[in-house]
């Protein structure tokens, strides 16, 4: 199964929750309607089952990270034989990848636009050229705008935005360099409140 590529605004409605697909400045409400749910006339939902919640979950996070199915699993699967809480392992995980910090940083609007600049070899950690977005990236590793790309106007146009956004405590930015440090692991408590990850934990456990 490929990428989604149709409207985003139509994966926020669905979620009922902003998956930060879009960028801008404007609230997800002003553009999305997110009470209205995709579907001609609005889509009339019944009582949602235990397992069509957990479900919607599994697909809120995994589109909110740009993760397709089977990665998604495999990144469960890892969370689960690591030490600790597999829910918050595996936020901990998504919030690692490349593509993800790249975000996390300011240097793209998007994680579709990070991942871009990742697959054209725009990102250099720890001084070395990687091009893969789902690359794990570890505490104390340095990401950075390789000097070629550092001209770009959509870096400059994401470095504004960003401003704007709320940031996360584990990474830091240096904006005249446009280089960023991973300070420490991802604290789960910063995440969307509407990560009910225990869900999926439940879906997966099945």
């Amino acid at each position: 199964m490929g990428r989604y590529l149709g409207p985003k605004c139509r994966l926020s409605r669905r979620e009922k929750t902003d998956l930060q697909l879009k960028s801008g400045v404007r609230g997800v409400d002003s553009k999305c309607n997110l009470e209205r749910t995709p579907g001609q006339h609005w889509s009339r939902r019944g009582r949602t089952t235990d397992y069509g919640l957990q479900l919607r979950m599994k697909q809120m996070i995994r589109r909110y990270y740009g993760v397709m199915e089977k990665p998604f699993r495999k990144y469960y699967q890892a969370a689960d034989g690591q030490k600790g809480s597999t829910g918050d392992n595996l936020l901990k995980l998504l919030e690692l990848r490349l593509d993800n910090l790249v975000y996390r940083m300011g240097f793209a609007a998007t994680r579709a636009e990070a991942r871009q600049l990742v697959s054209h070899k725009s990102i250099l950690v720890n001084g070395s050229v990687v091009n893969v977005p789902s690359y794990q990236a570890a505490k104390d590793d340095v990401v950075e705008i390789r000097s070629k790309a550092k001209g770009q106007m959509r870096i400059k146009a994401a470095m504004d935005l960003a401003k704007q956004r709320t940031t996360v405590s584990w990474v830091n930015t240096d904006e005249k360099a446009l280089k960023g440090t991973v300070l420490d692991l991802p604290e789960v408590a910063e995440l969307p409140a509407e990560f009910k990850v225990n869900l999926v934990v439940e879906l997966y456990s099945k």
